[in-house]
């Protein structure tokens, strides 16, 4: 890439469900109207098509195996087999939706036969290595995963590639997935000799958003790798703008919940408040991504892809006009309270249970303790919070431990100040004939927090959005209550 297109163009992501419709893409987000002079200085990340990365790796919801899962657990050697064969009818099937000439769905075909010819190569390779005892096959799995993922990418990447191309886009399929490529480049330095003879003012670059490289970024990603792929991109072009293409827009509330008529488009907030949601599980960006976009001074975007029209939601650094909630969202937890009437005064006991938490890879979304009890708001099963019970009762036999079903609704904006959010949030739930077990508010303003019964998250978020986003803000606002009740 040239200087001279270095604060023009943007670095543009497609996710896997959007990607399905990608016929429609090319009709809207892709072409759609354009001008051919204005169809360019676009950099295109995209993800598998929807379900392709569950047959490879696992179903992301059920965890039901797919070729890799398989491929580790598999004495028999065949079930890997059949599933490989299984990704590769369902890509076809999924080109073939799409492709419409003949020479295309022969080309795209044939991508498919020869990435999962050398992918079944590798893998039988790998097994007959560790058949001797020098050589441990679970030494090798993350590479392995990171391999079969990046089939996925590829694919969806050469397809709409040949697409473009039949509808005269001068498209480039960059493929970063490191196939067949020896050494073992960085990102940065994958990234960078991709680029290296690429113009986006004269040609769309349509890039995988699975990337090999030396780091490694599945180990610490998993399947969030693309947003990294995705931002990493957008800071080392420097890129006009990052834009992340939903199929709908980043909105006050999910429209299943409150009706489509309800929700209210964001239109822009900041990265604190994109924080917040993931860590509530409503991810509009993987943390680490914006931070790298945050710290290259790259804005960031969110569009629905099928609106190409609408400028979407704008994260930034900047604060809000005026205060304001924006979104009101929640999140099915369990909680994990440890009462032993002798914990007062005494230090130790938090740093132990963290540490029993992170032994387990329980990710923490709340917590609150008093003087005897430490309670944290997990996100996680059951079985797993019995196993980190298990190993709490080793540590403090005297202690009362106990685990509960509950959820957790917030109301979250980039300023509440003034706004007696908690008080006006209990408020609404005990009109709506509910009952708040706990609260909480942070100093900072950027969230409320309220946890209730599992089957009472729903009706609370309704509750909520009604009176803190969809009827005015109190000019005139009661005394908040304090920071925790």
């Amino acid at each position: 890439m040239t200087d001279t297109t270095r604060q023009t163009h943007t670095v543009e992501k497609i996710g896997g469900t959007s990607m399905s419709r990608l016929r429609e893409l090319r009709d809207t987000l892709l072409i759609g109207t354009r001008k051919p002079t204005d169809l360019y200085n676009r950099v295109f990340v995209v993800s598998a098509f929807g379900g392709i990365t569950n047959l490879l790796l696992e179903h992301k919801k059920s965890g039901e195996p797919g070729v890799y899962a398989s491929f580790a657990n598999d004495d028999t050697a065949h079930r890997w087999h059949d599933q490989l064969d299984r990704v590769a009818e369902a890509m076809k099937e999924a080109h073939a939706a799409i492709l419409d000439h003949k020479a295309d769905l022969l080309e795209a075909d044939r991508f498919v036969d020869e990435r999962i010819h050398g992918a079944r190569g590798c893998l039988i390779d790998l097994q007959r290595l560790c058949a001797y005892g020098h050589f441990r096959l679970d030494q090798h799995m993350g590479q392995t995963r990171e391999l079969l993922s990046g089939l996925g990418e590829a694919h969806s990447a050469f397809t709409t590639t040949l697409l473009l191309q039949r509808a005269g886009v001068n498209a480039r399929f960059v493929d970063l997935s490191g196939w067949r490529d020896e050494g073992n480049a960085s990102l940065d330095e994958r990234i960078r000799d991709a680029f290296a003879g690429i113009d986006p003012a004269s040609e769309m670059p349509i890039v995988t958003g699975y990337a090999q490289c030396a780091e490694g970024l599945m180990g610490e990603y998993d399947r969030g790798y693309s947003e990294v792929t995705f931002s990493r991109l957008a800071a080392l072009t420097q890129a006009r703008e990052a834009i992340i293409h939903k199929e709908f827009h980043l909105s006050s509330c999910d429209p299943n919940l409150v009706g489509a008529d309800a929700v209210r488009k964001l239109g822009r907030t900041n990265h604190d408040v994109a924080d917040q949601l993931s860590n509530l599980g409503m991810e509009a960006i993987h943390p680490k991504a914006a931070k790298t976009l945050r710290q290259a001074g790259v804005p960031l975007r969110v569009t629905n892809a099928f609106e190409p029209d609408d400028p979407g939601t704008l994260i930034d650094d900047l604060p809000a006009d005026s205060a304001a909630v924006e979104i009101v969202t929640g999140l099915d937890i369990v909680s994990l309270e440890v009462f032993e009437q002798d914990m007062v005064g005494v230090k130790g006991y938090d740093a132990a249970i963290l540490d029993v938490l992170a032994r387990h890879n329980v990710r923490i979304v709340s917590k609150v303790s008093n003087a005897n009890t430490i309670t944290h708001y997990l996100d996680g099963s059951l079985k797993t919070l019995r196993r980190v019970e298990k190993d709490l009762a080793t540590l403090y036999p005297a202690a009362e431990i106990t685990t509960r079903r509950l959820s957790l609704v917030a109301a979250v904006g980039r300023d509440l100040s003034g706004l007696s959010v908690l008080t006006r949030g209990l408020q609404a739930i005990a009109a709506a004939g509910l009952e708040a077990i706990g609260a909480t508010q942070g100093p900072r303003n950027v969230d409320v927090q309220f946890i209730l019964d599992r089957d009472d998250m729903e009706p609370a978020i309704r509750a909520l959005h009604s009176a803190l986003i969809e009827k005015p803000q109190a000019q005139s606002a009661p005394p908040a209550l304090s920071h925790a009740a």
